[in-house]
């Protein structure tokens, strides 16, 4: 754990590196938030080899850079008051996931490599001649990346550049085809969030040769042009590199941004420990919590952590998420603490096929006829005074409510008596299923609702003959009510643009595993 003194001290670092003296503006498009959780991980970055000059630097690094710092002061004192030590979620991204990076990461890559070539000094003439050059196209056919057991990420990039150099006489047109090494470390930084590195870059060029193949410039020349160029491209390819490795840190950084749940509840993931490398896969110990009214939803810590096992989900897909029974309980607390699975239970009056009054109790129960000769509507209120249980079983998943239901009628005066109270138990079948970065539910009843009179203001009770009418007037609006909840879905762990496609879910003995392929929106 970073200390706060030690996160003062990269504070300073940071600002000294950028020039900061004075507050300036955020980028276009990026919220205060946003721009301080990216800056608060380029900060991060400890190899001070691969860093840009302040004049690469945003101009809104000043104000980014300060409010990076608040940020990262602020998560190195709450996080350890509201984090338990053992992660709830693990994700864990596979080979495809690689695949994938490396096909939709050609173009960003080609970008970067679009640097600026500085004037070659031709001295075969008389006089001293600056000649500009220009890079007219970066194609790379080729982006490879792979794990590092152990270690993070290399790449290996193919990339073929045309270059135009403006010469007195006539223009010429080069291409020069380069290769690309780098090694990248992953680790976790001090806000724990994932942070790349690069550890070693370099970079080996070919041979230049003319665009059109005519071989009309003396070969002096093309020598001198050729180690210039590639003298050129030694020192700032791979500083573009590191360049395009900082923007990804800035969208890993989005993992550790407030969700919400509700209208009053959020949901944060942040990182538990190093990220474990294998050859196969990356997998990131995450810990959820929830918030209710600022205020974090805190359970009892199991004593067992939650391991992922190995062979699990669907077999090549790029991403496979497990998440544990104790997210689900933490989920279930916040709905029962906030309010949200109450609910009150009217009908219309005036219908016909309204069994919600006086008169259709009152063919059970003869104290409500005798007390309300005249039909009046009735209310169901029903509270959550317990939590929900969820219970995950191999392929089977389910969840237990126990509310507290009282029967209300309205009196002639308008106010409500109470007639009688019934503690319900209900056994619903629940069905998962996730919808871009959210994980949402519906359910069904599973067999009977179960019901005891726990008390009466109108005499003997029934029972067996409540529950008939219980079940016609109270389970569907109980579930219209909880699916419309379990609709709005609560968030996966992800980064900003990132979503899941063409998820399989799989429920086993204590936990749920999404295998999902990935799509990121540019």
């Amino acid at each position: 754990m970073v200390t706060n003194a030690e996160m003062q001290k990269r504070c300073l670092w940071a600002w000294g590196r950028a020039g900061i003296t004075s507050q300036g503006l955020f980028p276009p498009g990026w919220s205060g938030l946003r721009a301080a959780q990216g800056w608060a991980v380029l900060a991060e970055l400890p190899d001070a080899r691969f860093y840009p000059s302040p004049q690469i630097l945003w101009p809104a690094a000043r104000a980014a850079m300060a409010w990076a710092c608040r940020l990262g002061l602020l998560l190195a004192l709450l996080l350890p008051v509201v984090s338990a030590s053992m992660p709830g979620t693990v994700v864990r991204l596979n080979k495809a996931a690689l695949s994938y990076v490396s096909e939709i990461g050609k173009a960003p890559l080609q970008r970067a490599l679009q640097v600026t070539v500085p004037h070659f000094l031709d001295w075969s003439g008389e006089v001293l001649q600056p000649t500009r050059i220009r890079i007219l196209n970066v194609h790379v056919p080729r982006l490879h990346l792979k794990f590092i057991a152990g270690f993070g990420v290399r790449l290996l990039a193919a990339a073929n550049f045309t270059f135009k150099v403006f010469r007195a006489a006539e223009p010429l047109e080069l291409t020069l085809p380069v290769e690309l090494l780098a090694d990248t470390r992953v680790t976790q930084s001090s806000i724990r969030t994932p942070v790349v590195s690069i550890s070693t870059c370099s970079s080996f060029s070919g041979h230049a040769n003319e665009f059109d193949g005519s071989n009309s410039t003396s070969h002096a020349l093309l020598v001198l042009l050729q180690k210039h160029i590639k003298a050129v491209l030694s020192n700032k390819l791979c500083l573009s590199i590191s360049n395009l490795v900082q923007g990804v840190n800035v969208h890993l950084g989005t993992l550790i941004g407030l969700n919400p749940v509700g209208p009053e509840s959020q949901i944060r993931y942040s990182m538990v420990s190093v990220p474990t490398v294998t050859s196969d896969y990356i997998s990131l110990e995450v810990n959820a919590v929830l918030f209710l009214l600022g205020k974090p939803i805190i359970l009892p810590t199991d004593a067992t952590p939650f391991v992922l096992p190995r062979h699990v989900g669907t077999e090549g897909s790029m991403a496979t998420v497990g998440l544990s029974q104790h997210l689900f309980d933490s989920a279930l607390l916040l709905l029962q603490k906030s309010g949200a699975l109450n609910l009150d239970i009217t009908g219309q009056l005036r219908s016909d096929d309204n069994l919600l009054n006086t008169s259709a109790l009152g063919w059970l129960i003869p104290e409500v006829a005798r007390q309300f000769p005249e039909p009046m509507p009735v209310v169901l209120k029903v509270r959550l005074g317990t939590t929900p249980v969820a219970v995950l079983h191999t392929s089977n998943a389910t969840l237990r409510l126990q509310p507290f239901v009282e029967v209300l009628a309205a009196a002639s005066n308008s106010a409500f008596q109470s007639l009688f109270s019934l503690d319900v138990v209900v056994n619903l079948s629940l069905q998962l299923s996730v919808s871009k970065v959210k994980l949402q539910g519906t359910t069904s009843v599973l067999g009977d609702v179960q019901l005891t009179v726990a008390s009466s203001n109108v005499g003997f009770i029934d029972a067996d003959q409540v529950r008939a009418l219980m079940g016609t007037v109270f389970e569907k609006p109980l579930l219209d009510h909880l699916n419309a909840l379990l609709a709005m879905g609560i968030a996966l762990p992800g980064v900003v643009n990132l979503q899941y496609v063409a998820p399989d879910i799989f429920v086993y003995e204590g936990y749920v595993v999404i295998s999902s392929e990935l799509f990121y929106q540019s």
